[in-house]
């Protein structure tokens, strides 16, 4: 029982500080708390550091730039290999595992042991690996690294252990598996060609066993060299030498010709009786020219030669277009008998397979499926029917189908709402797929114990939605949704804005927000707009409301761009009125025009919606001043009281979307009033102004063009704004410390780097919402006067705001506190920006440090309350070109005032989060009330009441009241997540409305009215006056606060060289904690209330901001990321789901007998020849052969074995294990021992008999009758 005391009373802003460094929080204002007497909570906190621990758990999607292929024929098992040294397995549906080599080495070829459970694979870095598939885990059992030669080709003939090794050099080298050490059994290339050929054969592109004599090999060399080296004689059979370069060759069957593909897109059959040329030389894809030529065609990169008993044979290549045919996709042919039928792919292809009956290649192959591995896709072609249709994936190889922005992981779903979505998304399905079961079923999996209804959605750049079926560790799509029906295209009159949309992406997901229990459904946009979607079973015709909302800080007087600026006006931010304000007259300026026009137009006439997810309301951000509007950086909605809450960089808005109104919409400095904790000035906006094409919002590049428009993965790439802007250095993602910048006001505030005059600057927040550059009205804040004086001189210019005399004696705020003051610096937002997918997010890691010492108290105030205040605003980086900068540079004397520096810029103080709730929002409140929970880009959170009917009618009839009354909590850095818990520990959720549907028809004996769920903070207590907990996380630190007194009961620094990019407070073990992933890649999860540390791993080090844009935790001890464009990695950070891992994966082995070899029958193997085998250990041995040179490779043994898993484990079974077989050896010793010792004593007894019956014999005879 861990019992915490806390007295909740009595504490204000000037308490001591704490041993963590934080003072302890009381009111914003410095008031004391109400509550009368201390309270004494206890709490019982039941998680522990066994119960984390970090395990991958499975990925999904196809491996990206992947690079060989491999299949088991009797295993029906498939191999796929990739750039970056992954491996990827796939079986029947649920026998999905990945692989991956430590050395990162790009995978050149897959090479299975058919039927052996094990694989073989050659990377890059000229190292051959053996895996063992015969455990649920595969891992390497030898590795074999080539220290001389570059490795490009290798083959392995069914059931033998000696594997053929070709090298770029030419020479052929032969590995046993078993041992995997190198026989001394060489073929080198100067031996396979002729003496008198003067140039190099080039490497060694083919190796095969001949189907009719194992004991021949064929080899194929890259310049057109062909070989067939005979192993007992060790000499060349024949030698062909063939003007065009080889890329592949396939066998026939009966071993008496092969056929080659070339580089000029022809093919080539060989027989062996006449080496001397060709039988048959044919261009399939290329025509006859008028003067006799054949038109020049595309290299054929691979060919394969399969028979049939019931057919002609079939040659299934790749590539042989003609050069002159531009524009073409990437193709596929299929030659059976006369017919040619062009398959077009939709990416390159990288490789493929014919999937043949046997595996024996002396036999009739019967072919019936081609696997073919694109670039990003996977398909399998049907060869049994005609028409050549392809399989149903049953793997979700689709998932970058548009680029994934964005993703949402929810675990615990309510057990209803998968086969509603299957239902409804199964009408939808394509169909002429073949009916045929999929031909890829090796290996086991069944349905683990522990498996509860688990949903993952995907938002993509073209606006559609994916839900996926995450239950069990597969991934099954659900259901598709496109964002884009509900507006209108552009039209095509409308030239320069058509053309830039047709490659852009402005439908692109930003945010999605999805209550599983009601099924609303929101989604955000990069044109800074709001879907709201309700589910319902049946189609209706319904029109889309739409609202505009222009969010904007507060303008007063306009000041000219030729003025100084440094007169800004005062506004009293305590006179704003709480209710919504109506929207300003619109002159007929052509600024206010375009103001008036949103990025999209909704489709204003009748709709017929099919059943699902079906669009009710848009709520559309205006343009300010000319700029297009701020993308939203916050959403949340609330079911059960029928709201909806946005954010951005300039303010909030509540949107009731039962009545279709607006309930609120305010800048962030008019939410405070005069509980503002700083002292602002308000400034008039500039005159930059961007013409009517710059409006819309222009989107992610294309991801299936050329290189032009390819997704950037390098981390400068992901932070690029414009062609113009400097990119970001990868280095601030491992130390945000370490950047080359401008350093910290606080930690040097004689330092800034460089002038600022007129510089348009990119604020990043590290929650990942795309927080844009932002034009437009600003605040200069004014720093206390001890901290000026260490600030008047920067760049050797007088920064001091009391040294002008237009500051000087200007009037304060009325109401605003005597507490710190903060300068702040804001974006400015660029006039368009492009909308980015998870692999292309652009944010910048912020730099902040503590230093050493502080001018005064104040400033060590100001440094404790608000480190991110600077390490947003004043440490972000400005992205320009750099002949702007040196011109900038060079014009400061132009600058609007020298008084300009680091802590006097334009700031919005964004709004990061949005949380409903039952809550209070006074000390002296004693029943909890609706509230939304408001957390900004500078650590403050913002608690508003709102006032909603209770009664159904009176609900959708009176108006929703929202009133803002200034209760203000501080963190250091961008608010994360806020949650809530009872008095006992328990998360609260969300109150819900229980879903119904709307377009049912009606039943007059069960009218259908709305159901609420409420899980308010006494619905747990006796008492209803309990009060409850509220956990605020930001980017820096964790506060555990008791309402209704805000007390601050815990904190806990998070991290001070790094910074929080996702926190979740989420389920696990029947309890709560707050999991957080770190910029530094490190993974931690705090206990709640007490926020004790229970797991710290650093897990996977953040190079590109992919995973930072699409991690996310969800209960049970779940999390996912895009680790790549095209595939999803699930993991866990629960004990006991690693310890049940093994259960829950898939068998990829399964015993099953290798077929026989087909009986040929007397006469055809007397008269055809029959297939001569040989033993290739007579050969290839240590005996015959002998030792190949130490320095050609070196083996390393590896971990692969179950023995060598019980040693790596070092664990408590694994010592058993040890133990037990110790004991066993021991025993065994023991026993021989025994049987030595009576072995020993029958000869002594033998020997004394004997020594007996010869004393008996000569005990009478003299010694002369010897």
């Amino acid at each position: 029982m861990k019992k915490f005391r806390k007295v909740l009373d009595g504490l204000t802003t000037s308490s001591p500080v704490n041993p963590s460094g934080s003072p302890a929080c009381g009111s914003a204002a410095g008031t004391p708390s109400t509550a009368p007497t201390p309270r004494e909570l206890e709490i019982q906190e039941t998680l522990m550091s066994e119960h984390f621990q970090i395990c991958k758990t499975v990925r999904h999607g196809v491996p990206y730039q992947p690079t060989a292929l491999a299949f088991d024929p009797v295993q029906k098992i498939l191999a796929i290999g990739s750039r970056s040294g992954g491996v990827r397995l796939l079986g029947r549906p649920g026998v999905d595992c990945h692989c991956q080599h430590e050395s990162g080495a790009a995978v050149l070829q897959l090479q299975f042991l058919i039927n052996e459970g094990a694989l073989v694979t050659a990377c890059a870095d000229d190292t051959l690996h053996l895996w063992n598939l015969r455990q649920r885990r595969p891992a390497i059992l030898h590795s074999l690294k080539f220290n001389r030669e570059r490795i490009t080709f290798c083959h392995l003939p069914f059931q033998s252990k000696w594997l053929y090794v070709g090298t770029e050099r030419g020479n052929t080298h032969i590995v046993n598996i078993e041992s995997f050490i190198l026989s001394g059994y060489v073929i080198m290339w100067n031996k396979a060609i002729e003496l008198s050929t003067k140039t190099h054969p080039g490497p060694v592109v083919h190796l095969s066993d001949s189907p009719k004599d194992e004991g021949k090999l064929l080899i194929g060399f890259e310049s057109g060299t062909i070989v067939m080296w005979d192993l007992r004689a060790k000499r060349a059979d024949f030698r062909i030498y063939y003007d065009e370069a080889i890329h592949s060759a396939s066998w026939h069957h009966e071993g008496r010709q092969f056929m080659c593909s070339h580089s000029d897109g022809s093919l080539s059959m060989w027989n062996l009786r006449n080496t001397a040329k060709p039988f048959q030389v044919t261009f399939p894809h290329g025509k006859t020219q008028r003067d006799g030529r054949k038109e020049s065609c595309k290299p054929i990169l691979k060919v394969e030669y399969k028979t049939s008993r019931n057919s002609e044979a079939f040659v299934v290549f790749s590539g042989g277009l003609s050069y002159d045919k531009a524009g073409r996709r990437p193709t596929l042919t299929i030659m059976h008998g006369k017919a040619i039928t062009v398959l077009e792919m939709d990416y390159p292809i990288v490789d493929f397979l014919v999937l043949c009956e046997t595996p024996y290649l002396n036999e009739v192959q019967e072919p019936y499926a081609v696997v073919v591995l694109l670039e990003k896709d996977f398909v399998v072609v049907d060869l049994t029917q005609s028409s050549f249709p392809i399989f149903e994936n049953p793997y979700p190889m689709d998932i970058h189908e548009s680029p994934v922005t964005c993703t949402a992981y929810f675990a615990d779903c309510p057990p209803d709402i998968i086969p509603v979505l299957y239902s409804i998304g199964a009408k939808h399905k394509k169909t002429g797929y073949s009916l045929k079961e999929w031909p890829v079923s090796g290996g086991t999996w069944t349905v683990g114990s522990q498996t509860y209804p688990e949903i993952i959605i995907t938002g993509h750049a073209d606006g559609s939605i994916k839900f996926w079926d995450a239950t069990a560790i597969t991934l099954q799509m659900l259901y598709k949704l496109k964002t884009s029906k509900v507006f209108e295209k552009p039209k095509g009159g409308d030239v320069g804005r058509n053309a830039e949309l047709a490659e852009e992406d402005p439908y692109a997901v930003q945010m999605i927000s999805w209550c599983p229990q009601s099924r609303i459904f929101c989604v955000v946009g990069i044109s800074a707009h709001v879907i709201l979607y309700r589910f319902s079973k049946h189609d209706a015709n319904t029109t889309i409301t739409s609202l505009e909302v222009r969010l904007q800080c507060e303008i007063e007087d306009v000041i000219s761009p030729s003025d100084t600026e440094n007169t800004p006006c005062f506004s009293d931010p305590s006179g704003h009125s709480p209710q919504p304000q109506p929207p300003s007259p619109r002159s007929n300026t052509p600024d206010s025009m375009r103001d008036s026009i949103p990025c999209l137009k909704v489709k204003d006439h009748m709709i017929r919606m099919p059943p699902g997810y079906q669009a009710e309301l848009v709520v559309q951000l205006l343009g300010v001043d000319g700029d297009p509007p701020q993308q939203i950086t916050s959403l949340d909605l609330n079911s059960a009281y029928g709201l909806l809450a946005l954010g951005n960089c300039n303010g909030l808005a509540v949107v009731d979307y039962l009545q279709k109104t607006i309930l609120l919409c305010m800048s962030t400095l008019e939410l405070y009033g005069s509980a503002d904790p700083f002292q602002r000035l308000t400034r008039s906006p500039r005159k930059n102004r961007q013409s009517t094409s710059d409006f819309c919002m222009r989107g992610l590049s294309n991801f299936h063009s050329d290189s032009k428009k390819r997704i950037r993965t390098s981390y400068q790439s992901l932070t690029e704004l414009s062609d113009n802007q400097v990119s970001l250095d990868l280095e601030r993602s491992k130390s945000p410390t370490s950047a080359p910048y401008a350093p910290s006001l606080h930690n040097d505030p004689r330092g800034t780097g460089e002038p600022v005059s007129n510089l348009r600057s990119c604020h990043y927040s590290p929650v990942f919402y795309l927080l844009d550059n932002v034009k437009g009205p600003g605040r200069k804040l004014s720093l206390p006067t001890d901290l000026k004086t260490d600030l008047d001189h920067v760049n050797g210019h007088c920064t001091s705001p009391t040294s002008h005399p237009c500051l000087a004696g200007r009037a304060k705020v009325p109401g605003g506190p005597e507490g710190p003051r903060l300068a702040r610096r804001g974006p400015g937002r660029p006039p368009f920006r492009k909308a980015q997918s998870a692999a292309c997010m652009e944010v910048s890691l912020p730099v902040s440090s503590l230093t050493e010492g502080y001018p005064s108290r104040r400033a060590m105030l100001q440094q404790l309350h608000g480190v991110s205040m600077y390490s947003h605003d004043e440490q972000h980086i400005t992205t320009y070109s750099w002949s702007e900068r040196e011109s900038r540079e060079n014009s400061f004397s132009r600058s609007r005032s020298s008084s300009v520096s680091s802590i006097d810029r334009e700031t919005k103080e964004a709004v990061t989060t949005l949380q409903f709730a039952e809550s209070y929002v006074r000390k002296s409140d004693t029943l909890p009330t609706p509230c939304l929970w408001v957390g900004t880009s500078l650590g403050l959170v913002l608690i508003i009441p709102m006032s909603i009917p209770t009664d159904e009618q009176e609900r959708l009839e009176d108006p929703v009241t929202v009133a803002p009354t200034g209760t203000v909590l501080m963190l250091k850095g961008s608010i994360l997540q806020i949650g809530f818990l009872d008095c006992g520990g328990v998360l609260i959720n969300s109150p819900y409305e229980v879903w119904r549907d709307q377009h049912a028809p009606d039943d007059p004996d069960r009218p259908r009215k709305r159901k609420l769920v409420n899980f308010s903070p006494s619905s747990s207590q006796e008492a209803s006056g309990d009060g409850h907990l509220a956990v605020v996380c930001s980017e820096r630190q964790a506060k555990v606060f008791f309402m209704p007194s805000q007390a601050c009961l815990y904190v806990h620094n998070i991290t001070e060289s790094s910074f929080v990019l996702r926190a979740d407070v989420v389920s696990v073990y029947n309890s709560v904690c707050l999991a957080c992933f770190c910029a530094n890649g490190h993974i931690m999860t705090l206990s709640l209330p007490s926020l004790r540390p229970l797991l710290d791993v650093s897990y996977l080090p953040l190079t590109d901001m992919r995973i930072a844009r699409t991690f996310c935790f969800t209960n049970g001890g779940q999390a996912l990321y895009l680790c790549s464009p095209t595939e999803i990695q699930r993991i866990t950070y629960s004990q006991e789901m690693c310890d049940n891992l093994q259960e829950m994966l898939g068998e990829l082995f399964t015993p099953i007998e290798t077929p026989e070899a087909q009986n040929r029958g007397f006469l055809k193997g007397f008269f055809g020849g029959n297939a001569q085998t040989f033993d290739r250990e007579e050969l290839f041995g240590e005996a015959a052969a002998g030792k190949a040179s130490r320095s050609l490779a070196q083996h390393i043994p590896g971990q692969g074995g179950m023995e060598g898993m019980k040693a790596a484990a070092g664990g408590v079974v694994g010592e058993l294990a040890r133990a037990r077989i110790a004991l066993d050896e021991r025993g065994q010793r023991l026993g021989e021992l025994e049987e030595r010792t009576a072995l020993m004593m029958t000869s002594a007894e033998t020997f004394s008999k004997h020594a007996h019956e010869l004393m008996l014999k000569c005990k009478d005879k003299k010694w002369y009758q010897f």
